[in-house]
């Protein structure tokens, strides 16, 4: 009970974990037989720990009434609310998945050899190595916690407010590497301390605090898909400069057109980060959908255009800069964008 209300007092919201297990405390009966979403569970608002981290709490007289009551139960923290991304990972003995899915969006050629990669250690380490970083699992700086399986907790804060997701190392979808998962929003991680049936959780080294998530392992899970769709900028009017320019360019001169448009978004690769990138490609992918709607070039054509100027300025990227393509060219898609002299 007293490392709950520790934990809580850290503002990290906790809930309870069956005692001997890594998982939730079971739901009541109520909850059990009839399915219902969290949010509209009557058992949160009477202070019962049903659903999982849904019910995590920073309230000291509930944990005092859960721990104290069942002194036994482990300990969870939701991730998302406690502002932490908590890089997870695992050292099962598997055969590695093919190889498009070892790192994703990485491209691993025949020519590699892979003999001997077989966990999360050495995934990380490989993604580490190619961006010329130290991996997670050897940094000193921030809290990490062995766990009974012989995997790695490293813990991390998440910095300006961004909403990073959770994700599954051996997930077709979003995933940073194999046996490498995430927990941030959307899920818990079993605080240091907690013992279960295979073992304890216990820190290593002598770092206790979470230092903030590194820069380029942001970059990564940026990459990977690790933000949810509404952080992608809202589709702007086209600026005036951009409208000018295709204006200027008048009807039936297309390469000069998409030159015009395109030339912010290719400046972006000249810089390694920043230079409002996502914003950049996003007003250029409103205004080419403009001119698709106009009937001055076709969808197929404004689509190729963006993805291969976006993915020469930021390699690697490719599932973001495709989120950023489709929200921007469906709302320019809705104005059309007619040259002097033509009406929509």
């Amino acid at each position: 009970m007293s490392a709950a209300q520790w934990y809580a007092r850290r503002g990290w919201p906790v809930h309870p974990l069956a005692a001997g297990r890594k998982t939730p405390v079971a739901n009541c009966r109520q909850c059990r037989e009839h399915v219902h979403p969290p949010a509209a569970c009557p058992c949160l608002r009477a202070g019962r720990w049903c659903h999982s981290f849904h019910a995590a709490t920073l309230n000291q007289e509930r944990i005092q009434q859960w721990w104290g009551s069942h002194p036994e139960f482990g300990i969870g923290v939701s991730c998302g609310p406690a502002g932490l991304v908590v890089v997870d990972i695992d050292a099962h003995g598997a055969e590695p998945p093919t190889r498009d899915r070892i790192l994703p969006g990485i491209p691993i050629g025949e020519q590699v050899d892979l003999t001997g990669l077989a966990n999360g250690f050495h995934t990380l380490a490989v993604l580490a190595a190619l961006r010329g970083q130290r991996s997670p699992a050897e940094d000193t700086t921030t809290l990490r916690v062995r766990t009974p399986s012989g995997g790695l907790h490293v813990w991390y804060r998440a910095a300006a407010n961004r909403r990073w997701l959770s994700s599954v190392g051996s997930s077709p979808g979003r995933a940073l590497a194999w046996q490498v998962d995430i927990r941030a929003h959307g899920s818990y991680i079993i605080a240091p301390g907690t013992t279960t049936q295979q073992g304890s959780y216990t820190p290593l080294g002598e770092t206790r605090e979470p230092a903030a998530l590194p820069l380029w392992l942001a970059q990564e899970l940026d990459r990977t898909g690790h933000l949810p769709a509404p952080s992608i900028p809202a589709p702007r009017p086209v600026p005036p400069r951009a409208q000018q320019a295709v204006l200027a360019a008048g009807g039936g001169r297309a390469e000069r057109t998409l030159a015009a448009v395109l030339a912010p978004v290719e400046a972006c690769g000249q810089v390694a980060e920043g230079a409002g990138f996502s914003d950049t490609l996003n007003r250029a992918a409103y205004t080419l959908g403009g001119l698709v709607a106009a009937g001055r070039l076709t969808q197929a054509e404004a689509e190729q255009a963006l993805k291969d100027t976006a993915a020469a300025a930021r390699p690697g990227q490719e599932p973001r800069i495709e989120q950023i393509i489709r929200s921007g060219l469906a709302a320019g898609l809705t104005k059309p964008l007619h040259a002097r002299g033509r009406r929509s």
